[in-house]
């Protein structure tokens, strides 16, 4: 890597660190306390209107987001039309949702969520309005910035909901807290983003980047829907707090699973799309990104199944322990999703969208053919069919990842095989140690420190390079937070 590219990857990944390790410790600590003051049939409406509000937020984005990031010579005209074409598709969609929450609410056998539906999609709206500025800041691989909107946003946000929740408001402090989170982003992004839309617009942007960016949409779409397949199957022939299961069980996973990608993959995009056209230094650090993230991300997602059953009673507390098999299913089909989303971001930076849509399609049609096959059976037998949909996806990206980058397939099993057996070998004894007889808090504690010991001295012994990088970025990034607390300059 050339040196000013290398200084400014190794500082977004800093900054990402930041921005990831913040955000989740928050959301940690607030989510914590509303699912001990929350109940499961709370968690389950929210989590149905969500459906819609994230299907939302893919369509008024349309992939124009990426589309300006990979574009070099991007103009104020460019910025300014996916900004304005951003804000109409909120503001049509809205009043399409506004009209059309009665009709969710009657499906589901749920009054309440007529009202709730209209409240919670004003945060698309807010969405709109701030994300050419989030662009802008990722084209530049300003991290910084964007952790210091998130924590903030997360944060306040945050702790309305709390004492909503503690006031007795229920569903509705949930409602409040989705809708301030997009309203604080987009306030702070006026303060900290130096960029003010104008009245320009012009069809012709749209038309050029519609090519790239339509795949993109397409492939978000699919996503949002067949995630949301199995909330809508439980919100529909289930009880609601069978939804709130599934919904704390997948946040749960999210945030390892959402976490590591943010932050090892999250500004790769921006790198790759930079080097696109040099093949063999693509190639390169394509793989040097790969085999630290499987590193990291394969014995995580093992050990959190072993854990699984003591890390929901610590977090979300007992009632929530139907929650386990939801999570266990939803970290195993999460397994190679790191890497399966590098690969994605490797292909539609070399301009492959369209590759990575037809793998998407695949993928959602393994899923919605094991749902008709093991419908009868049970919502275990579905995700069963999940996790298979994900492994054979993440195996045919690796497909396409060789005829674009001529990267063989023993290179890439060389990358991952080691990480996957390391994940194993830690697992299986912590998950052992689950049988002992001690006090929740005091056993899950133990399980981690010992799959913490194990891992330590594998990357010691093994990967000393990535031992000694995440070191250092955890060093840095617990430097640049004292930094700002003493300078008082924080957030």
């Amino acid at each position: 890597m050339g040196d000013n590219l290398k200084e400014k990857m190794v500082g977004a990944l800093k900054w990402s660190t930041v921005d990831r390790l913040g955000q989740q410790t928050v959301q940690f600590a607030i989510g914590v306390v509303l699912a001990r003051l929350l109940s499961p049939d709370d968690f389950g409406l929210i989590g149905i209107v969500m459906i819609f509000a994230a299907l939302s937020y893919v369509l008024v984005d349309s992939g124009f987001g990426q589309a300006l990031i990979r574009k070099k010579d991007a103009s104020d005209l460019d910025y300014n039309t996916v900004f304005f074409f951003n804000l109409t598709t909120s503001l049509l969609l809205y009043v399409l949702l506004y009209f059309v929450a009665p009709y969710i609410a009657v499906f589901f056998n749920q009054p309440a969520l007529k009202s709730i539906a209209r409240v919670i999609f004003l945060a698309v709206v807010f969405n709109s309005l701030y994300l050419v500025q989030f662009t802008k800041l990722g084209k530049k691989m300003d991290f910084k910035t964007l952790a210091k909107i998130n924590i903030l946003s997360t944060l306040l946000s945050g702790i309305v909901g709390v004492g909503m929740a503690f006031a007795g408001f229920a569903v509705w402090s949930l409602v409040l807290q989705q809708v301030l989170f997009h309203f604080l982003r987009f306030l702070f992004s006026l303060i900290f983003v130096k960029w003010k839309p104008q009245f320009l617009f012009s069809f012709e942007v749209i038309r050029g980047m519609w090519r790239f960016s339509i795949n993109l949409l397409g492939t978000s779409v699919l996503n949002v829907i067949f995630n949301s397949t199995y909330v809508l199957i439980l919100g529909k022939f289930y009880p609601k707090s069978e939804v709130g299961y599934y919904s704390q069980g997948n946040k749960l996973s999210e945030t390892f699973n959402f976490t590591f990608q943010s932050i090892l993959i999250g500004s790769s995009y921006s790198l790759f799309s930079q080097i696109h056209n040099d093949e063999e230094r693509f190639r390169r650090i394509f793989r040097e990104i790969t085999r630290k993230t499987a590193m990291i991300t394969l014995p995580v997602f093992l050990v959190m199944i072993a854990v699984a059953e003591q890390l929901i009673e610590v977090v979300w507390s007992v009632k929530f322990l139907p929650s386990v098999p939801y999570f266990r299913f939803l970290c195993l089909a999460a397994l190679f999703a790191p890497l399966y989303s590098l690969n994605i971001t490797a292909l539609n930076a070399r301009g492959e969208s369209k590759s990575t849509f037809r793998i998407e399609i695949l993928k959602k049609s393994l899923i919605l053919m094991s749902i008709f096959v093991a419908f009868p059976y049970g919502i275990s037998a579905m995700l069963w069919g999940y996790v298979a949909a994900s492994i054979i996806a993440y195996v045919f990206s690796l497909i396409y990842i060789k005829r674009n980058l001529k990267h063989f397939y023993k290179h890439q099993l060389q990358d991952v095989i080691f990480s996957l057996i390391t994940g194993l070998c830690i697992a299986l004894p912590v998950f052992f140690i689950g049988y002992a007889s001690l006090q929740v808090y005091l056993l899950l504690l133990f399980q981690l420190v010992v799959a913490g010991l194990l891992y330590i001295f594998v990357l010691k012994m093994f990967f000393k390079d990535v031992y000694l990088k995440i070191l250092s970025i955890l060093q840095s990034a617990f430097r640049m937070l004292k930094s700002s607390k003493k300078q008082n300059t924080g957030f």
